[in-house]
C-alpha cells in the first residue's frame, strides 16, 4: 500500500488552486494525480486540515464479546469440532463462520479438533 503524501505537499497543492489555479494545472506542476486535488480541497473546506485520514485500522475481534462462553464450551467438550462449536454458538444467536472461530481459538490458544465429526 502506499503513503499518502506529505501534509506540506498537501497544503501547497490546495493554496494554488484556492488562488485561482485549474486543478489540472495544479496536479501537473506538483506531480499529483488530477483526482487528488478536488478531494484534498474538500477535505479543507470540510475540516480545515489537508491532513490525511486513518489507513488501515483495527477490526475488532467477532467472538471477543463472547469469549467467556467459547471458553465455557470448548472446557465442557474438550475435543468439540469447530463445525459443532459452530452450530452451538449458532444457537447461542451467534452467527460465524469457520474461519472465525478457527482464528479465535488459536489466538486464545485453546485446542479443538479438525475434523467435521458431529460431537
Amino acid at each position: 500500500m502506499t503513503q499518502p503524501c506529505s501534509s506540506d505537499l498537501r497544503e501547497r497543492v490546495v493554496r494554488a488552486h484556492l488562488a485561482g489555479e485549474p486543478i489540472r494545472q495544479v496536479a501537473a506542476r506538483f506531480g499529483v494525480s488530477v483526482s487528488s486535488v478536488p478531494k484534498w480541497v474538500a477535505r479543507f473546506r470540510a475540516t480545515g486540515s489537508v491532513a490525511p485520514g486513518k489507513v488501515g485500522g483495527h477490526r475488532p475481534w467477532l467472538l471477543e464479546p463472547h469469549r467467556e462462553l467459547v471458553h465455557r464450551l470448548v472446557a465442557e467438550t474438550p475435543h468439540l469440532s469447530i463445525d459443532r462449536l459452530r452450530d452451538l454458538l449458532a444457537a447461542a444467536g451467534i452467527a460465524v463462520s469457520r474461519d472465525t472461530i478457527w482464528r479465535f481459538l488459536r489466538r486464545e490458544g485453546l485446542r479443538f479438533k479438525k475434523n467435521s465429526v458431529r460431537d
